[in-house]
């Protein structure tokens, strides 16, 4: 027996063919395959009329519900136009090959129900799959909930309760939670790709000017954006290294959400780390053109930012990982 797959509007179809049967387009849908009358009769190598019959007589002596075993499935004709044509279920295409006593017949449930049961437990396979990473979702979430409530008391965030509010909003919406069930309705999250390379060199000029602008409005003073050792240029550098020929922060998200955290918790600068690593933050997300949504509006907005620079420096390096998952779940 042979079987190919194809999709259509009518659920998956199987192609059926036996060494000494007929080729059938099988459609399987509704946890059960379907058959036309054309099909049945040919499957049973006997006149429409006489299946056609035997079918009256099964729904006529109550032995299956109508409702329950027929639908009617759009189907292609030979003239190219689309018809309603009544299809029937395993269970009236069973009954049917008991009363014309075919040998084909008994081929044909035993392959179909072996298939179902396949399908079954395929089924059962990817919807337990897909069920668990829904609930890791829902599960990171909670943690998040949990997270951001424990932060927004302490004493460094007192009057950033708000942004926080605003901060698990965002959070929660990039996260389809137990929702478009449906195969077809779930949409893909695609990570953005960084074609836009950070130097270190770069990066030295920005802080400098950065420092310049805040010094001119008496906002900075002398220590700003002073390096201390080689922090700076391994953290810049750190963005793009590699093992086994694979960078280690693979996609635009973790490459910004490390550049800010690890800037703000390593201190590389005598002062302004928050700033500086808001600023380089906001410039390499730009020079990525990936600061805005489709709708204009900034993934991460400023009050949203400095929120964020405060939870970061607050934050114990346990959380670390927490604090990565939050900004890149912000960014997608």
């Amino acid at each position: 027996m042979k079987q190919d797959k194809k999709y259509l509007s009518t659920g998956e179809i199987i192609i059926y063919k036996s060494a000494s049967g007929p080729k059938l387009e099988v459609h399987l849908k509704k946890e059960t395959v379907w058959l036309s009358l054309d099909q049945i009769a040919n499957l049973f190598g006997r006149d429409k009329s006489v299946i056609s019959r035997h079918i009256k007589n099964v729904f006529g002596e109550k032995e299956l519900d109508k409702k329950a075993v027929v639908a009617n499935f759009a189907t292609t004709a030979a003239d190219g136009k689309i018809y309603k044509v009544e299809y029937y279920n395993l269970d009236v295409i069973i009954s049917v090959g008991y009363r014309v006593k075919s040998q084909q017949g008994v081929g044909f449930r035993i392959w179909a129900t072996k298939t179902l049961k396949q399908h079954l437990i395929q089924g059962y396979t990817i919807n337990e799959k897909r069920l668990f990473e829904e609930k890791e979702k829902l599960n990171k979430l909670q943690e998040t909930i949990v997270f951001l409530q424990q932060k927004s008391r302490t004493k460094l965030l007192k009057g950033q309760e708000r942004e926080i509010i605003d901060l698990l909003a965002d959070y929660a919406k990039t996260l389809t939670i137990l929702e478009q069930y449906d195969k077809s309705s779930l949409k893909e999250l695609r990570d953005g790709k960084a074609t836009f390379v950070l130097t270190y060199e770069k990066c030295q000029k920005i802080v400098s000017e950065l420092r310049r602008e805040l010094m001119a409005k008496n906002e900075a003073g002398d220590f700003f954006g002073n390096e201390r050792g080689g922090a700076f240029e391994g953290i810049i550098k750190n963005l793009y290294q590699t093992f086994g020929g694979k960078q280690l922060y693979a996609n635009l998200e973790s490459k910004a959400a490390h550049l800010l955290y690890l800037i703000i918790k390593d201190h590389p600068f005598s002062d302004g780390n928050k700033r500086a690593a808001a600023f380089l933050f906001v410039y390499f997300l730009d020079a990525n053109k990936y600061l805005f949504r489709k709708n204009g509006e900034r993934k991460i907005n400023d009050n949203a930012l400095a929120a964020l620079a405060l939870l970061i420096a607050q934050s114990a390096p346990k959380e670390k990982d927490q604090m990565i998952a939050l900004i890149t779940q912000l960014l997608k």
